[in-house]
């Protein structure tokens, strides 16, 4: 993980970072933090800014990435939401300094490529996971290829995913898969529900790897595939691989970065 540090004092704050803007999500904690901080701190439009403060939980701060994306404008993001494992703690005070002192962690998204049973492409960025589930009450049946390579021919469960280390503490360990230390350069294949192959309980893949799923008789059991909050439905191919064009920047407290949080979180009881 790679640390800068700039001048703590508001008129010497960087330029780099001058220019602050506040998102919000729309939960009432967040939309009244909100306005007490732009009434505290000169902000402007977050298409115009230097770093952007986002004010929620988990999943408002991935649209916060995947809005800006395309910019990598650093996000420094202050838990307004429930669980809050990608946010710093909230605190009002000395918010110019703690931006000043906060550590930069640089995240790799996945791309997903689905195909769909009328054979149209579609293409989504996911920063946590690509998933696949199934549709209906009958379990899909999924073959697995890792850089073209056959490596199952036949699963039959409710779904799959590919994670990042950044997603590896969220669907990914409640699907029983293994929590990934960030600065790791490994993917994790996980199953979920798995019936069959029953003993099977997943890969870890280098980060470089492209894995492919392909869906058996869609039309009988058909699968959906989802790139963080983008969905696509009766899909028949997916290929997920990690896009090195792409590039997100996310900002911590040194006392709360985001390697430290998922060490910790393997030490949980």
């Amino acid at each position: 993980m790679q640390s800068f540090r700039i001048a703590s004092s508001a008129l010497d704050f960087s330029m780099d970072y001058k220019n602050i803007a506040f998102v919000a999500a729309e939960q009432t904690q967040a939309q009244d933090a909100l306005k007490r901080l732009k009434h505290r701190y000169a902000s402007i439009a977050a298409e115009d800014a230097d770093v952007i403060i986002s004010l929620g939980g988990d999943g408002f701060i991935l649209e916060t990435l995947h809005r800006y994306i395309a910019d990598n404008k650093p996000v420094y993001g202050m838990n307004r939401g429930t669980v809050g494992f990608l946010m710093n703690e909230y605190n009002e005070d000395g918010l110019l300094e703690r931006i000043s002192r906060a550590e930069k962690t640089e995240l790799k998204p996945l791309k997903m490529q689905a195909w769909d049973i009328k054979g149209v492409l579609h293409e989504a960025l996911a920063i946590n996971e690509v998933s696949l589930l199934r549709e209906t009450r009958q379990a899909a049946k999924l073959k697995i290829l890792v850089d073209d390579i056959e490596r199952l021919d036949s699963m039959i469960c409710d779904g799959a995913l590919v994670s990042t280390p950044a997603g590896s503490t969220a669907y990914n360990l409640s699907a029983h898969g293994p929590i990934i230390p960030i600065g790791a350069d490994v993917l994790a294949l996980t199953p979920i529900s798995v019936f069959r192959p029953r003993r099977w309980r997943g890969a870890l893949l280098p980060k470089s790897a492209k894995v492919e799923f392909q869906v058996t008789t869609p039309e009988m059991r058909p699968v959906s595939a989802t790139a963080d909050s983008t969905e696509i439905r009766g899909v028949k191919r997916v290929v997920v691989f990690e896009d090195t064009n792409s590039a997100l920047t996310l900002l911590y407290d040194p006392e709360h970065n985001l390697e430290e949080r998922i060490l910790k979180e393997q030490f949980q009881p």
